[in-house]
């Protein structure tokens, strides 16, 4: 709680100062393409349902019905077809680096073990939502890799399908955060962990499973036209979790204090950029880095579409998925410039279906760097 309060006095405190420089924004889009420096895009792709329900489930021996219901909502959303959407996205901007939010990894058992006791992992791919993103990227010939990936959550649940003698499967959902690099992009010392800070979250009361919510962070030094950097991706804890947040942002600072290379952060923070909900933008603004986004007169908002993906006109009302810079010419009078696009954001981004990409938008910034981070050839 101690760490809490220094972390929203932080906040504060930058809300009454005014000298943080901000990113000056690049000009037209050809001179932001031209740019020398990186491009990189932060994209939570969306599990493919609200788990809400399940967490709200009023007794153990109804979660199989009500995962059912859920899992029927995943498969609805479409991973599959969402992949070419959301390859289309990266195949138009073409980023450097990607990190990549509930990047699932969906097994199933069938049928499952779980309701009479058992505790065999399920092993059967039913989504693997990066290899299908890379396979729907190859098929547009676009070269793509993983360079960093780390495990969250991870939990396994008997699902009710009402067929055959044991009309039970097993589900189990691995979230992953994921980093992605161009095939000319150099990248190495990639790490990845959970954050300490998490939440138990009991399913169905005494006696039923526990969601042991677990959310993380991953990491690549990588690069680009000659600049060295770091490039975390994360994924932090809703709003409502505010003190665990808190707890994870600071985490987060001191992961990126780590490294003696400049940084560029990416992720959905769960923390809206104005401020109206938690103090952890504030907080990592205090800390020295800088927002990416910079477009007078434009909200910028990321979240959320509706749950089933099916709304025909954005729903989008808060700006949760940043991207934020810090060690690039920081001295007084070093100029950094970004130029910033939302993708999966226009009704033009909708599937020939009617479903959108994800539920989030994604932000993607093109960086022009000052020397001495450009190399001269």
């Amino acid at each position: 709680m101690m760490r809490s309060m220094v972390l929203l006095a932080a906040a504060m405190a930058l809300a009454a100062c005014n000298d943080i420089s901000p990113v000056e924004p690049l000009g037209d889009m050809s001179s932001a393409r031209s740019a020398h420096g990186p491009v990189v895009m932060t994209r939570n792709v969306y599990l493919g349902a609200d788990l809400t329900p399940l967490l709200e489930a009023p007794s153990a021996d109804q979660v199989p019905s009500i995962a059912g219901t859920v899992w029927s909502r995943i498969q609805a959303t479409n991973f599959p077809a969402r992949a070419g959407g959301l390859a289309d996205e990266i195949v138009q901007t073409m980023p450097h680096v990607i990190g990549l939010q509930e990047a699932v990894l969906y097994q199933l058992q069938s049928p499952g073990d779980a309701v009479l006791g058992g505790q065999a992992p399920a092993t059967m791919v039913a989504f693997d939502f990066v290899q299908l993103l890379l396979d729907s990227l190859a098929a547009r010939g676009a070269d793509y890799r993983v360079i960093a990936e780390g495990t969250g959550t991870v939990v396994e649940l008997p699902v009710f399908t009402g067929v055959g003698p044991l009309p039970f499967d097993d589900v189990r959902f691995t979230d992953r955060d994921v980093i992605l690099a161009r095939g000319d992009v150099a990248a190495g010392n990639a790490q990845a962990a959970q954050f300490q800070a998490g939440i138990d979250l009991p399913i169905g009361g005494v006696g039923g499973p526990v969601l042991m919510q677990r959310r993380g962070w991953a990491s690549v030094d990588a690069t680009v036209d000659g600049v060295s950097f770091r490039f975390i991706s994360t994924h932090l804890e809703i709003q409502a979790a505010a003190p665990v947040q808190a707890f994870q942002a600071a985490e987060l600072l001191a992961i990126a204090d780590a490294s003696p290379l400049p940084v560029i952060m990416v992720g959905d923070f769960n923390s809206a950029a104005d401020g109206s909900q938690t103090p952890t933008y504030g907080t990592i603004l205090a800390a020295g880095f800088r927002d990416a986004w910079h477009r007078r007169g434009e909200a910028g908002y990321t979240c959320c579409h509706v749950e089933d993906l099916s709304n025909v006109q954005p729903t989008l009302d808060q700006r949760l998925d940043i991207i934020f810079m810090r060690g690039f010419g920081d001295a007084p009078g070093a100029a950094i410039g970004a130029r910033t696009e939302l993708v999966g954001d226009m009704t033009a981004d909708r599937l020939p279906s009617g479903l959108w990409p994800s539920d989030h938008a994604g932000v993607v910034a093109w960086l022009r760097l000052p020397p001495p981070f450009i190399a001269v050839n």
